[in-house]
C-alpha cells in the first residue's frame, strides 16, 4: 500500500476565535432552551435519532506502520455505541431534506484525553455525515444558517441574504442542494468532512457500507429508523472504516472544509470495519440502549492528542457541543459498555 506521508498541516487561529465562538455556543445553548418550551430538551443539533445500536471496532493485522495511531495501532476489537441521526435541532420527518449523521463512541479507550476535566475518561468518539465535505466554509457562516433555518421556512432565504449576501446565500443553497439524498443509512458513505490529527500526519475519515441492499421502508415520518430497524434484525451490518491522508494546503486544505479532498491525489486506506451484530431495536433491550445512547454525548473532541479535531469549525464544534451537554445534562461519559437484558 503506498502512503503519502505529509506531517507540515498546520491550522490558522485568529486572536478573536475563542471569544467568537463563546458567543455562538451560548447561543446554541438558548435556542436548545427554547425549543424545549418545558418539555424534553433536545441536542443543539442532530437531535432526531434513528436507533441506538451496539457494535464493534474491528483493528485489522498487518496496517501499515504510518497508519497504526491510538486506537488503530494494534489488531483489536472495540465496542461502540453508535447513533444514526438527523443534522437538524428539530425533530422533523426524514423526508424532508437534512444533513444525515453517525457518531461513534468507543468504550474503554486508554490514554489522556482532550477535554478539561475528562481526561482519564476511556471513550474516543469519531462523527460522520452523509457528504465528504461541508456546505459552509466557516462557523460564523455555519451559525448564520442556524440562525436562519430557526424561523419560519419561508423566511430562511431573505434571512439567509440578510445575513450574508446575495453571493454567499446562493453559493450556500447550490453546495446544500447537491447533497446527495438519502433513503438509508445503511447503504450510503459517510464521512467526517473535517479533518483530525492522525499521529504526525492529518486525515479525514469515511464509513464505506459494505451492504447494498435495497431500502426496507419509505415514505413514512420515521423512514430511516424503520428501514435500519428491519436490517438490523435481519443479520449484521458492516462498514470499512477508511482515513484520507493530508497532502498539501492546495489539495487537501485543513481550514477550509468546502473543498472536497480529491481521492485522486489523497486515495482511501482501510483502517477497521465497524461491525453492528443482528439485534432489534424494537425490543425491550433496543429501547432501553436507545435511551441510553439519546442520553450520552458524541463530541469529537472526547478524544486522545493524537487524534485531536483540527480547523476552524472542529474547533468551533468544542465550545458548541460543551454548551449543549451542560444544557441538557447528558449521561457521564461511560468507562465500561453497560449491558441491558430483555
Amino acid at each position: 500500500m503506498s502512503l503519502n506521508i505529509a506531517t507540515d498541516w498546520k491550522e490558522l487561529i485568529p486572536p478573536d476565535e475563542a471569544a467568537r465562538f463563546d458567543r455562538y455556543a451560548s447561543e446554541l445553548r438558548a435556542l436548545q432552551k427554547n425549543r424545549a418550551r418545558g418539555g424534553v430538551l433536545a441536542r443543539g443539533l442532530h437531535a432526531k435519532q434513528h436507533v441506538g445500536a451496539l457494535g464493534e471496532l474491528v483493528i485489522p493485522q498487518g496496517l501499515p506502520e504510518p497508519l497504526r495511531v491510538a486506537v488503530f495501532a494494534e489488531p483489536r476489537s472495540w465496542p461502540v455505541y453508535v447513533r444514526f441521526s438527523n443534522g437538524s435541532g428539530k425533530r422533523r420527518a426524514d423526508g424532508i431534506s437534512d444533513v444525515r449523521g453517525v457518531a461513534l463512541k468507543l468504550v474503554g479507550v486508554p490514554g489522556r484525553k482532550i477535554i478539561p476535566g475528562l481526561e482519564d475518561k476511556r471513550t474516543q468518539d469519531f462523527l460522520f455525515i452523509h457528504s465528504p465535505d461541508m456546505p459552509v466554509r466557516t462557523p460564523d457562516d455555519f451559525f448564520s444558517l442556524v440562525r436562519a433555518a430557526e424561523g419560519a421556512p419561508a423566511l430562511l432565504l431573505p434571512r439567509l441574504i440578510g445575513s450574508l449576501g446575495f453571493g454567499r446565500t446562493f453559493a450556500l443553497i447550490r453546495r446544500l442542494g447537491a447533497m446527495p439524498k438519502v433513503s438509508s443509512m445503511a447503504t450510503i458513505p459517510l464521512y467526517t468532512a473535517l479533518p483530525l490529527r492522525f499521529g504526525v500526519m492529518a486525515a479525514k475519515l469515511a464509513l464505506f457500507p459494505m451492504d447494498a441492499a435495497a431500502p426496507q421502508a419509505v415514505g413514512t415520518a420515521d423512514a430511516l429508523r424503520e428501514d435500519l430497524a428491519a436490517r438490523l434484525r435481519g443479520g449484521p451490518l458492516t462498514w470499512s472504516l477508511r482515513a484520507q491522508l493530508f497532502v498539501d494546503e492546495k489539495t487537501t486544505p485543513i481550514e477550509d472544509p468546502t473543498v472536497r479532498w480529491p481521492e485522486d491525489r489523497a486515495p482511501f486506506h482501510e483502517i477497521a470495519r465497524l461491525v453492528l451484530p443482528k439485534q432489534d431495536p424494537d425490543s425491550p433491550r433496543g429501547r432501553k440502549l436507545h435511551d441510553y445512547v439519546e442520553r450520552l454525548s458524541f463530541d469529537p473532541w472526547h478524544a486522545v492528542e493524537e487524534l485531536r479535531p483540527l480547523g476552524a469549525m472542529m474547533r468551533a464544534r468544542a465550545a458548541a457541543y460543551r454548551e449543549s451537554v451542560l444544557e441538557r445534562q447528558a449521561a457521564p461519559e461511560p468507562d465500561d459498555m453497560v449491558l441491558f437484558e430483555d
